[in-house]
């Protein structure tokens, strides 16, 4: 598309005395609405006190029509990813310890060498549950702006209840002030709603009562010492007030001691001191998506007790490991996305996507190869185009990637046995001199920075024994950077929360 629009105009002009204004209504909002923090440093037994969350003053321009293809894309994916988890020869091939990444990545290998057993004993539970989220930059080539994929995210898609209360503060500034600016943009009209956390707990609803199980509850596990607690707590709240679901929440290190499976039919049982066993229909995961998770072997082996239970897994070992950067850069390569979207013997008619449908899901990708191709040959093209590329491991949570000038010196460094653990990928383009507000807890300037907004599109899917039961797309996430950081993590505090004003 033509982009009409001038992202270095934005944002509007403000003068200090209204900036800080609408600084001191954002972060009173924010304070007063739970989209919050907790304060850096060790965190007290007995909660005292928050900070706001790192919110944008103003909301980012975005091409409607962009937008509204990355919710079109949404359900696709959903789709893919549920069956991707669900063809175990595939996954062997990519992320087992045979011929797949797992031969050098050691988080990988434990993962699905620990699934390989558990499918040998047999595995109680058929159903799977996924939250997602695909994330997203505009790509400006020359005159042209199109949506491009950064990653998908298959475990600890986090951030939803927070991104909610970001829209909603946003909206709230607009009808409070019109953010003291005369801008034909910041209209209601252009604000789009976004109910991300009544949409990702609808999934996890939808998996509790496929277990149903009267009086069972949702088991979150989650990292010690948590600051992200308040978006977890709001997806929390809303499972119990509007479904009454009980949730219990539990860290790696205390399920080791409080969880027992039934020798009768495999139900997982949380028994705790002072407090009745309860049974869990379904384990939601914000942890387990980094090797620092599992600092022994005992982390690794809740995780698989818990695998090898009755309840329901968000996700289950399969679907994090289809979540891998090898699964997305194989995607890219010939036959394979017909083979999850085109087969009309293993998925009937009504199971085929359109020929439109897989070229919109091409056209959202950047090039993309594995490091170890054709011998030397895929490290010598990350070197002689290093300044345009992005090296990624197979690994989540930020920080972990390999960027423009570090690639050759990081390239000498890295053995051959160790390059099949890394793609490499064009770095995504994104429109220059966008600039916007961040607002951090503890600071008072707010200074007007260039930055970078990617969006992020929650879906969700209930599947298995070679079917998806229900998906849906389940709202929006934007976080915004400064333009010289090359990571977007929210929580290690390279992004601010932030939403959307779509303009034409």
């Amino acid at each position: 598309m033509q982009p009409a629009f001038d992202f270095t105009q934005w944002p509007p002009l403000i003068s200090d005395k209204d900036r800080n204004a609408l600084q001191y209504r954002a972060t009173s909002y924010a304070l007063a609405h739970g989209l919050l923090y907790l304060p850096i440093g060790v965190q007290p037994p007995r909660l005292t006190s928050a900070i706001h969350a790192p919110i944008s003053l103003f909301p980012t321009p975005f091409p409607r029509d962009q937008f509204e293809q990355a919710q079109r894309l949404q359900s696709i994916y959903n789709v893919l990813y549920s069956r991707i988890a669900m063809d175990t020869e595939f996954l062997d091939q990519t992320m087992g310890t045979e011929v797949g990444v797992g031969q050098v990545d050691e988080f990988t290998g434990q993962l699905w060498s620990g699934w390989r057993d558990l499918r040998e004993r047999g595995l109680a539970q058929p159903l799977h549950l996924g939250l997602f989220r695909s994330d997203y930059l505009l790509h400006q080539r020359d005159s042209e702006l199109s949506l491009k994929q950064v990653e998908f995210n298959t475990i600890s898609s986090s951030f939803g209840a927070l991104a909610q209360k970001t829209a909603e503060m946003h909206r709230s500034l607009e009808t409070l002030t019109k953010f003291y600016t005369n801008s034909a943009h910041l209209t209601a009209s252009n604000l789009p709603p976004n109910h991300s956390t009544s949409g990702l707990v609808e999934g996890l609803a939808a998996a509790h009562a496929a277990y149903n199980v009267d009086g069972s509850r949702i088991l979150f596990v989650v990292q010690k010492g948590e600051r992200n607690i308040f978006d977890q707590l709001w997806l929390e709240y809303e499972l119990l007030e509007k479904y009454s679901i009980h949730v219990v929440r539990r860290t790696f290190d205390e399920l080791a001691n409080q969880t027992k499976i039934s020798e009768k039919d495999f139900a997982l049982i949380i028994e705790s001191p002072d407090e009745l066993p309860v049974e869990i229909s379904t384990v939601y995961y914000r942890s387990g998506y980094t090797p620092d998770d599992f600092p022994t072997q005992t982390q690794y082996q809740t995780r698989f007790k818990l695998e090898r239970s009755k309840a329901i897994k968000c996700p289950s070992i399969p679907l994090q490991l289809a979540g891998g950067k090898k699964v997305q850069q194989v995607l890219t390569e010939p036959g394979v996305l017909e083979r999850f979207l085109c087969d009309e013997t293993k998925y009937g008619s009504g199971g085929v996507f359109s020929a439109q449908a897989l070229a919109d899901l091409r056209t959202s990708w950047m090039e993309m190869w594995p490091l170890h191709l054709d011998g030397d040959t895929g490290v010598g093209q990350a070197r002689g185009r290093a300044l345009e590329l992005v090296l990624k491991p197979q690994r989540e949570g930020g920080g972990n990637n390999v960027y423009k000038e570090a690639i050759p010196a990081f390239l000498v460094s890295l053995p051959p046995r160790e390059r099949p653990a890394w793609i490499a990928m064009e770095l995504i383009s994104p429109p220059l001199g966008l600039k916007n507000y961040l607002v951090r807890a503890g600071s008072e300037e707010c200074v007007e920075t260039e930055v970078v907004s990617e969006l992020g599109i929650f879906g969700w899917s209930l599947f298995g024994e070679g079917k998806v039961i229900s998906e849906k797309e389940a709202g929006w996430l934007v976080r915004t950077k400064g333009k010289d950081s090359n990571e977007g993590g929210v929580a290690t505090g390279f992004s601010v929360l932030d939403s959307l004003v779509l303009v034409d």
